[in-house]
């Protein structure tokens, strides 16, 4: 009896196998592969399943999650159609895009506000200026600066747990570049992931937490966590779609991306996919929870892209504090 039954269960559970793999073999229709920020991923994959409804499911859209210096490492090696970015490309990944043929056109897509969080048992947090931001995280700190009263004398001896993107992240670069001053330069010795979730559980369960990361990822759990205002000359602000929009959460605003490969707009359905994306920003941005760019902007991006202008309005560096507006006056290079 128990050897009937077993053999029952073998044959059903490789007939189970088998209708598994035929289902995910049997697709043979287009596939649009994008990569990179999980910053930029809500906005794009908000993209992705309106698009693929419109299609009535006759073009996939991959997007995936390896943060934005991982995303360029597969979309300078062929490996996608588009890259998303939460900041523009680096001279290396330009070098390495040149080096297998690579060319992409540069479109800024919405604004970030990068948002620094404490433990909503912090009771003695409310802001922290550029300063004390780079005290904590400055590389010279990595192993001194352990407890929140060497910040601010006046805070308590609580431990100092740090939380923040991994060496691969666009944010990690960005904050970097914007607190301590040259980008990748960080202490060490804190949890770092590319998975912004795994940042969100770090600091919601640890009443010294402080980290950063993009604004979506704060409204989506700010029952679990609290903003900090920051200060940065003239006098603290919180982030919010309105301080970023009139320009006075800085200097930890800025424009996020998505790079298209020119190669892969020979095929028509990225083509649609990336004309869908720039028309439909302005709605569903916003309910996202980030900030859509003026109509103005996506109106260049849509120029910008069909007249296929290639390359980068930013020289391979980082840009901390540039509106939108300024970088699409500028003049994309390769």
């Amino acid at each position: 009896m128990k050897t009937k039954m077993m053999s029952k269960i073998l044959t059903l559970t490789l007939g189970l196998v088998s209708l598994s793999l035929s289902t995910t073999t049997i697709w043979a229709g287009p596939v649009i592969k994008i990569d990179g920020s999980s910053t930029v991923y809500p906005i794009t994959e908000a993209m992705a399943e309106e698009f693929q409804k419109s299609k009535g499911g006759a073009v996939k859209v991959t997007v995936g999650i390896s943060g934005t210096g991982g995303g360029f490492k597969k979309f300078c090696r062929g490996e996608t159609d588009i890259s998303d970015a939460s900041r523009p490309i680096l001279k290396k990944e330009m070098e390495d895009c040149y080096l297998q043929g690579i060319k992409y056109i540069e479109l800024p897509i919405a604004y970030d506000a990068l948002t620094v969080m404490v433990n909503p048992q912090n009771s003695w947090v409310t802001s922290m200026t550029m300063a004390e931001l780079k005290r904590i995280w400055a590389p010279e700190s990595q192993g001194q600066v352990l407890k929140w009263n060497q910040v601010r004398p006046e805070w308590p001896t609580e431990p100092l747990k740090l939380y923040g993107p991994g060496s691969d992240s666009g944010t990690f670069d960005y904050f970097t570049e914007a607190a301590v001053g040259k980008a990748k330069a960080s202490r060490g010795d804190y949890t770092a992931s590319e998975d912004d979730n795994v940042l969100v559980q770090g600091i919601a369960n640890d009443k010294g937490a402080l980290g950063y990361f993009g604004f979506a990822y704060y409204i989506e759990n700010k029952d679990k966590l609290k903003a900090v205002a920051i200060d940065g000359g003239k006098g603290p602000v919180l982030p919010s779609p309105q301080t970023v929009e009139n320009g006075a959460y800085q200097p930890l605003s800025r424009p996020i991306f998505i790079y298209v490969s020119t190669q892969a707009i020979n095929k028509p359905e990225v083509k649609e996919f990336v004309e869908f994306y720039l028309k439909n920003a302005p709605t569903l941005v916003p309910q996202v929870k980030y900030v859509p760019l003026p109509p103005a902007a996506y109106a260049a991006d849509l120029g910008r892209f069909q007249n296929k202008k290639v390359g980068t309005a930013f020289s391979g560096v980082e840009a901390v504090g540039l509106k939108v507006e300024e970088i699409l006056k500028r003049e994309p290079k390769l």
